[in-house]
């Protein structure tokens, strides 16, 4: 766990807009800069980064979120690897509170093995240049030499022991920890990689993880990959990722296919938003790291039963991570074909045409199922049934699963209730239909959320307010409590008004996290009025007073229903003549 103390240090040296700007070309705009919102399609900018407040927020989609977050969203980064690039960048060190398993191996194997993984990648590329096989079976494959150059392609030559050309020290032991060299029983060591195209694995941070290597002829195993290491593992990684962000990004889309070769060849088509899974099927990290990159995920499998086995399995490790709102998609080739024969052999607009028809996770879903069972009887009808309850319980997607459950309840000759009944769904989701209810009155603003929003602008204000003021609406009715808690832990953790305290990281996936976001967007509008130091400080001391007086009329309310059904004790009554009269007091000034 990376300490709160280091990511508020962390954030206070990182600009967010220098960040930002490294991807995303930023314009300033009053005391804020703008730009058309990376993260859905849009004519007009309605994405803001404020360089005071260091956070950005798209008025559009609802982005929001710290460089940390931007880092996450954009670059597909979990919040560790955020932090460390981040960290890297200014020239920090990244605290370890406990020396986690994984930390442990890492020293425990010696030298950064990204750097010899580096050495190896480097050493494979210029071996290419002096193996006229190899390039000669490349350009067979319509491979040119700028795609290799991108994809970083390489050669390992035949003979046992190669790398003690860049490894004097060939015992070192994290060669072997590296996955690049191995030893026999006799205790001899050799080259795991011989005579083989090497396709380099790099993480979303461009670092050389391990390999996968093909043989240019028909040798077995065709592919080789790099076992796992302390710096790779296959469930988490996806090939070509790194490469293809930003045409994934362009695209709005992301193909999910099986092999190096697959992804290598569709961008030397054109087609540049394509990843393949390493030599495993697709997991649930790899379905949330996609989801993290794009709206729409197409899986790309053959259309033989071996790519239709490996279908389902994604769809079921996707079921628990779908977004309302995001699409999955499969797409099946015709018989005998994948994506890179196919490419080859019909063109960019030939696959794309398939990519158009490619079929929604809940028809594939439904249409499986259905394949499965006679759904003309009614022993065919419940078998199907039973086998949709434990997939469709999966489904995070609240919408989508209401609406798979409906087509499912029609095709099996039920109610949607009654079939909520059976797979034991409860709440909003297995609640009955009922009329929609008249739209209320807009609610009038909320004064507390008015004195977040100063508060998170000006953190130094927190110093003349009392907490103990606030405590007084505690429980009580007509005070929104989400709101007074969220407020009372803000103030502490501004504690003295240190400005430079992010709000945003500091209650990232807390309960306050919601209400803190909403005040931050609303600071941006407080911002937008450029108003003075002290007249900052009047709004800030008027909206809190006009809070105290809302909570303590809300007391005197309560106290007065209580009344009403018991006697007040004298301690009651003491706390409604005291409250009465601080309102008398605030209404007479």
């Amino acid at each position: 766990m990376i300490p709160q103390s280091f990511i508020q240090d962390l954030l206070s040296r990182v600009d967010i807009v220098e960040v930002v700007d490294r991807y995303v070309k930023l314009k300033r705009t009053g005391a804020n800069y703008a730009a058309c919102c990376p993260f859905h399609s849009e004519k007009s900018p309605s994405f803001t980064v404020s360089p005071t407040k260091q956070f950005y927020h798209c008025f559009g989609c609802g982005a929001h979120g710290t460089a940390i977050g931007f880092m996450m969203e954009y670059g597909g980064l979990g919040f560790v690897d955020a932090v460390k690039d981040l960290a890297q960048s200014v020239g920090m060190q990244v605290p370890e509170e406990a020396r986690s398993e994984q930390a442990q191996r890492r020293a425990a194997e010696g030298p950064d093995l990204h750097g010899v993984l580096l050495q190896a990648a480097q050493f494979y590329r210029n071996q290419l240049k002096e193996a006229p096989q190899a390039i000669e079976y490349l350009k067979r494959r319509g491979l040119s030499g700028e795609i290799a150059k991108r994809f970083g392609i390489g050669y390992a030559p035949d003979g046992w022991r190669n790398l003690e050309q860049v490894f004097p020290d060939y015992q070192s032991k994290a060669l072997t920890a590296a996955g690049l060299v191995k030893q026999n029983d006799e205790g001899k060591r050799y080259d795991v990689f011989r005579d083989r195209i090497m396709f380099p694995i790099v993480d979303v941070r461009g670092n050389v993880i391990g390999f996968g290597g093909r043989v240019l002829g028909d040798g077995e195993p065709k592919y080789l990959n790099s076992p796992e290491t302390a710096v790779f593992e296959k469930g988490r990684e996806l090939y070509g990722l790194f490469q293809g962000r930003r045409a994934i990004r362009d695209a709005g889309c992301v193909i999910v296919v099986e092999g190096y070769m697959d992804v290598v060849a569709l961008a030397q088509a054109g087609i540049e938003y394509a990843v393949a899974t390493l030599g495993t099927a697709t997991t649930p990290i790899h379905v949330q790291k996609l989801l993290r990159q794009s709206d729409e995920v197409v899986f790309c499998f053959d259309g033989d039963h071996a790519g239709r086995r490996a279908a389902w399995r994604a769809l079921e490790n996707s079921l628990g991570h779908l977004v309302d709102g995001k699409q999955l998609r499969f797409l099946f080739l015709p018989d005998g074909e994948d994506p890179d024969t196919f490419v080859r052999a019909h063109g960019k607009p030939a696959f794309e045409a398939l990519l158009a028809k490619a079929e929604p996770l809940s028809r594939f879903l439904i249409e499986e199922l259905r394949s499965r069972v006679d759904s003309n009887a009614p022993e065919g009808r419940a078998r199907l049934m039973q086998q949709a309850k434990p997939l469709v319980k999966q489904i995070a997607a609240p919408m989508l699963s209401l609406l798979i459950r409906k087509e499912l309840a029609q095709l099996v000759g039920v109610t949607q209730q009654e079939l909520d009944v059976q797979f034991e769904i409860r709440g909003p989701q297995g609640a009955p239909a009922t009329a929609p209810a008249k739209r209320a009155p807009a609610a009038a603003p909320s004064i507390l959320r008015t004195v977040l929003e100063l508060l998170v602008l000006e953190p130094r204000l927190a110093a003349i307010i009392s907490r103990g003021d606030l405590a007084q609406g505690t429980g009580v009715p007509g005070v929104d409590q989400p709101e007074l808690q969220a407020l009372d832990a803000v103030l502490e953790a501004v504690g003295s008004g240190d400005a430079r305290i992010n709000l945003g990281e500091v209650f990232r996936g807390s309960a306050h996290e919601a209400v803190v976001f909403n005040a931050e967007v609303g600071a941006l509008r407080w911002q937008d009025r450029s108003l003075a130091a002290a007249e900052l400080e009047a709004e800030f001391r008027g909206a809190w007073q006009q809070a105290i007086d809302r909570i303590r009329r809300a007391r005197i309310a309560a106290l007065l229903d209580k009344s009403r059904r018991e006697e007040l004790s004298s301690e009651d009554q003491a706390q409604y003549r005291l409250l009465q009269q601080a309102v008398s007091d605030t209404s007479s000034k």
